[in-house]
């Protein structure tokens, strides 16, 4: 486990157009992997206007695979990251491969990237941090558990694949749930 935690503030150029809300409304964390070949990347997708409000979709945080945090929006600000729990949630978005660049081939489903133990251990002393800031925090997700639509796959459109599938299958929930104290959603 990590001794301190250092979060790196870098607000994306559009955060003050995000909805305020009341930090105290936050009882769901929903655990992301940025399906993307680094942090870079991520911001850049972040960054991108998609929204007619003038926001797009980005986490909360992001952890790096060398365990550096950075804040993209604040905890009083809803971010888009998951449809429909966006609300009263706080994504954390894990720098990992996933499928990319292959996200919807129906060939290409499986994530192979494993998550290195800095990373989890990172992702737990922020839990533990957000528990004492967001004492209404209460329950934990995958984006797969949230958001199961399934799309037309890319190189076959008469075949459906899920639109998310992170954290996916080589994220350690048993650990995390035994040490974030939060229940599964």
């Amino acid at each position: 486990m990590t001794d301190s935690l250092t979060i790196h503030d870098h607000p994306l150029p559009y955060v003050d157009r995000l909805d305020a809300r009341d930090p105290a409304t936050v009882d769901l964390i929903v655990i992301h992997c940025t399906e993307l070949p680094d942090l870079a990347t991520a911001r850049a997708y972040g960054e991108r206007i998609v929204h007619s409000s003038g926001t797009g979709n980005s986490g909360h945080y992001y952890i790096d695979r060398d365990g550096s945090v950075f804040r993209y929006v604040p905890d009083a600000r809803i971010a888009h990251h998951v449809r429909g729990h966006n609300q009263h949630s706080l994504g954390i978005e894990l720098v990992n491969r996933g499928r990319y660049p292959d996200w919807l081939d129906s060939r290409k489903q499986v994530m192979t990237e494993p998550y290195p133990d800095i990373q989890i251990d990172v992702l737990i002393a922020l839990i533990a941090h957000l528990r004492t800031t967001l004492p209404t925090l209460q329950s934990i997700a995958g984006h797969e558990e949230l958001d199961t639509t399934m799309v037309a796959a890319s190189d076959d459109p008469t075949c459906e694949v899920r639109r998310k599938l992170d954290p996916g299958p080589l994220f350690t929930w048993g650990r995390i749930l035994a040490e974030c104290g939060l229940r599964r959603h």
